[in-house]
């Protein structure tokens, strides 16, 4: 019995040189992504003159480590103990808004849009699905001028509508959501038809609990991508106390390094809402990404 269940799990995959083959090449990947990180988080704890000087780095130098540059984000007071305010907050707090409302909308928007191409029949439906595969083809930058030009004829310019309206429909997201519901049965949708549900129930009594694992994968996804833009903001957005946290850290920058300590503690500390979106949605993300793949 324990032969025949050996080369069961032999053939199911149950290797013991290929599970430490792979787990060794995880850790060494969770190795390489960990060392920028940990630069940047020992960057947080030097001054800015240091950091002009020697860049980030990984020696830790303890008895230059100080909790200065923390002091300044929070505080607004440097390091000689002169204050100087700062927008970071009110930048952090713009991005945050940013996020959530693009976000949301992207995740409904795109929902519906490819759920009216997974399972309705409309004249010129392939040819508009087409068009979807086109788009996710084309660089953002190639699209940004009849972009600007558009927002600002519609009077958006400087506003945060402006900022998310283009990336309401996100392509990306209606190609995933379209592949995730190809493994829903019709039988489902008709069942909730008999039933008496409008095909706007159908789709948020029925269709949303089951895109919640995709959702999950597709709130990471989406949400970095409104979190680190920086091109399109900076070209919408122009009073200050609407900046984001890219383009607030960018106007930062200065070949004197006078600002490196808030802009090094500055980076580290917008990670903080990625990194509890990404373990608030892990335990969906494999789901979500692999549940399309398999027809039937």
């Amino acid at each position: 019995m324990t032969t025949v269940n050996k080369q069961k799990k032999s053939k199911l995959g149950y290797n013991p040189a290929a599970r430490a083959a792979m787990v060794i090449f995880f850790a060494v990947l969770a190795i390489l992504i960990i060392i920028p990180l940990y630069a940047l988080l020992l960057g947080t704890f030097k001054g800015g003159a240091e950091l002009f000087v020697s860049g980030l780095n990984l020696d830790p130098t303890w008895d230059k480590l100080h909790l200065k540059a923390w002091r300044y984000l929070f505080t607004g007071v440097m390091s000689d103990g002169v204050y100087n305010p700062h927008d970071y907050f009110i930048w952090y707090k713009n991005s945050l808004f940013i996020v959530l409302v693009q976000g949301s909308l992207t995740l409904v928007i795109s929902s519906l849009v490819a759920y009216g191409f997974s399972k309705y029949k409309f004249k010129g439906q392939n040819l508009l699905f087409l068009c979807v595969l086109l788009v996710m083809m084309i660089p953002q930058e190639i699209l940004m001028l009849p972009m600007y030009t558009q927002i600002n004829a519609m009077g958006l310019r400087n506003s945060y509508a402006g900022v998310m309206m283009p990336f309401l429909a996100n392509m990306s997201a209606i190609f995933f959501f379209r592949q995730f519901l190809e493994g829903v049965p019709y039988d489902l949708l008709d069942a909730g038809r008999v039933d008496g549900c409008t095909e706007y129930g159908i789709f948020f009594r029925i269709i949303v609990p089951i895109l919640k694992p995709a959702y999950a994968s597709m709130a990471v996804l989406v949400g970095m991508g409104a979190w680190n833009g920086l091109l399109w903001p900076m070209l919408v957005i122009s009073d200050m106390d609407k900046y984001t946290i890219p383009i607030g850290l960018n106007t930062l920058w200065s070949p004197y390094g006078n600002n490196y300590d808030l802009m090094i503690t500055g980076s580290c500390f917008a990670i903080l809402p990625l990194l509890i979106l990404f373990f608030c949605a892990q335990k969906f993300i494999i789901e979500g990404m692999t549940a399309g793949s398999v027809k039937g």
